[in-house]
């Protein structure tokens, strides 16, 4: 079994909300690895960080996405850091991924400066900028497609993606 297709990107792409309509395009379901960890964990994953830590929360993560990508054979959205692990990036091989790429201004738009996100403390804009910077050659050298969602909407994207995938 394996994934149709595996959404990535950064937090704002809007991976859960693509993920969603494509599954529903397809008459598959969608699953997202974030969604797995809390219900896993009973508790959201800026609980998971703030009183276990990101390594606590890493190792999660990585179980999940190897679970997923073992038994799910819908519409896959990982978490934005999930392509941060090898072991992750290796499971990715072969598979059909989509890259959402997002833009900073669209970015911070979507997640919002009153961010509960546990990577974003402090300076919201100055931290989704230095995310962007640091994951997007991460998330590229993982994708088999690359899609642009600055101003456009969800179903547009989503269209896109169905479009060019087989």
């Amino acid at each position: 079994m394996t994934p149709r297709v595996v959404l990535v990107g950064p937090m704002g792409a809007g991976k859960t909300t693509i993920g969603e309509l494509l599954a529903a395009s397809w008459g598959v379901a969608a699953r997202d690895t974030d969604r797995d960890v809390e219900a896993l964990e009973g508790r959201s994953i800026a609980d998971i960080f703030v009183e276990s830590g990101e390594a606590h929360f890493r190792d999660l993560e990585r179980k999940a996405v190897a679970d997923a990508m073992a038994t799910h054979d819908g519409v896959l959205a990982l978490g934005g850091g999930a392509v941060l692990d090898p072991a992750t990036r290796e499971l990715l091989a072969g598979h059909q991924v989509v890259f959402l790429r997002v833009g900073l201004s669209d970015a911070v738009k979507r997640v919002g400066l009153g961010s509960s996100r546990p990577l974003l403390l402090g300076n919201v804009r100055g931290r989704i900028k230095a995310l962007l910077d640091e994951r997007t050659p991460i998330y590229e050298s993982v994708a088999s497609l690359v899609v642009d969602t600055d101003d456009r909407t969800p179903d547009d994207i989503a269209a896109e993606i169905v479009a060019a995938l087989p």
